[in-house]
C-alpha cells in the first residue's frame, strides 16, 4: 500500500470531497483523484462512490479510514518531531476524565500542565462514559478502578477511600445496642433506595447502621452538600471532604472496608506513546506524589 496514496485518500475522506481537500492541501483535484484510484487498484476494492455533486465512502473505504487516519496523524507528528531535532510535546492532546475528578481537582492540574508545555493544546471532556480511545479520538483516559484491558497501559496516580459521614448535629448511634441503628441517609442514584446495611470501621471496631434513604441525588458533590445541610448520613470519598477545611459541620463516623478507589491514567498499548502523552502521564503522577487524594488536595 502506497503511503502517499493512503494519505491523499484520508485527506479526501476527512474533508468529504476532492474540492475541499484540494483547497486545504493546495494539491490539484486531478492529483488527488488519481492517487485514490491508484490506491483502489492496489487494494482491489472501491473505496469511494463518486457522484456528480458529492461522494461517499464505501463500507471498505470507511473501514480503511477509521483504521488509518489516527496512525497517519501519529506518523506526521513523529516526522515533525524528528525534523525539529527533539521530540518536544506539541499538538492537540484530548483527555477524557470522570465528572467528579474533573470538577473537584482536575482544573489546577490541567492549568499547570498547560503552563509547563505551552506547545500542547489540552482538550478535556468530563463524562462517566467508558469511551473507546481509538473510535472516540482520545489520547488519554482517566478511569476509576478500571477493569483489566490488554489494549490499555498506564499508571495508578492516586488512591482514595470511602468514609461514612454525617451532619455534626446527627446523634451518633450508640455501640451498646446489639441491633444496628437506623439513620436518615442520603444516597447516590441510581442505587439511592436501599436497605442494605452500611458497615464501617470505627477505630478498631467494625460497626453497622441501616440507612433510611430519604434523598437520592445523581452527583456526589450534591450528596456531600446535602449532608452538610443536615439531610442525613452518606458514603463519600474522603477526598471530597479535604477541600472544605475543618469547620464544615460534618462528622466522619468511620471508614468503609473493602471499597478501595484507584485512579489510573491510561493510553493505548498498541500505539507508540507520543511525547505529549508521556509528559502528561508523568505530570499527572507528579501532581499526586503521595498517591492519596485526601493528602494532596488542599
Amino acid at each position: 500500500m502506497d503511503l502517499s496514496s493512503l494519505t491523499d485518500f484520508n485527506l479526501v475522506a476527512m474533508h468529504e470531497g476532492f474540492g475541499k481537500a484540494s483547497r486545504i492541501s493546495g494539491r490539484s483535484k486531478a492529483t488527488l483523484s488519481r492517487r485514490v484510484r491508484d490506491l483502489e487498484q492496489s487494494l482491489g476494492v472501491r473505496l469511494i462512490e463518486r457522484g456528480s455533486r458529492s461522494l461517499r465512502l464505501t463500507e471498505e473505504g470507511q473501514a480503511l479510514y477509521e483504521r488509518t487516519h489516527g496512525l497517519l496523524g501519529e506518523i506526521i507528528e513523529a516526522g515533525t518531531d524528528v525534523a525539529a531535532g527533539i521530540a518536544e510535546p506539541r499538538g492537540l492532546l484530548r483527555v477524557n476524565a470522570p465528572v467528579l475528578f474533573s470538577h473537584a481537582m482536575f482544573g489546577p492540574v490541567a492549568v499547570g500542565f498547560m503552563q509547563a508545555y505551552p506547545e500542547v493544546r489540552l482538550e478535556i471532556t468530563a463524562n462517566d462514559r467508558n469511551v473507546d480511545l481509538i473510535e472516540d479520538g482520545y489520547d488519554v483516559v482517566i478511569r476509576v478502578n478500571p477493569r483489566p484491558d490488554a489494549t490499555l497501559v498506564g499508571r495508578c496516580f492516586a488512591r482514595d477511600e470511602i468514609v461514612l459521614v454525617a451532619p455534626a448535629s446527627l446523634a451518633r448511634p450508640s455501640n451498646k445496642s446489639t441491633e444496628p441503628a437506623t439513620v436518615p441517609a442520603v444516597a447516590l442514584l441510581p442505587n439511592g433506595v436501599t436497605t442494605s446495611p452500611w458497615h464501617f470501621h470505627d477505630g478498631e471496631t467494625m460497626r453497622t447502621v441501616i440507612p433510611d434513604v430519604r434523598l437520592g441525588l445523581s452527583s456526589l458533590l450534591m450528596v456531600r452538600d446535602a449532608v452538610m445541610a443536615g439531610a442525613g448520613a452518606a458514603l463519600l470519598p474522603r477526598s471530597l471532604l479535604k477541600p472544605l477545611g475543618p469547620n464544615t459541620g460534618l462528622a466522619v463516623w468511620g471508614t468503609v472496608p473493602d471499597r478501595p478507589i484507584e485512579l489510573w491514567v491510561l493510553h493505548h498499548s498498541r500505539r507508540l506513546a507520543s511525547p505529549k502523552v508521556v509528559r502528561f502521564v508523568e505530570y499527572l503522577c507528579d501532581a499526586f506524589p503521595t498517591k492519596m487524594l485526601q493528602e494532596t488536595t488542599n
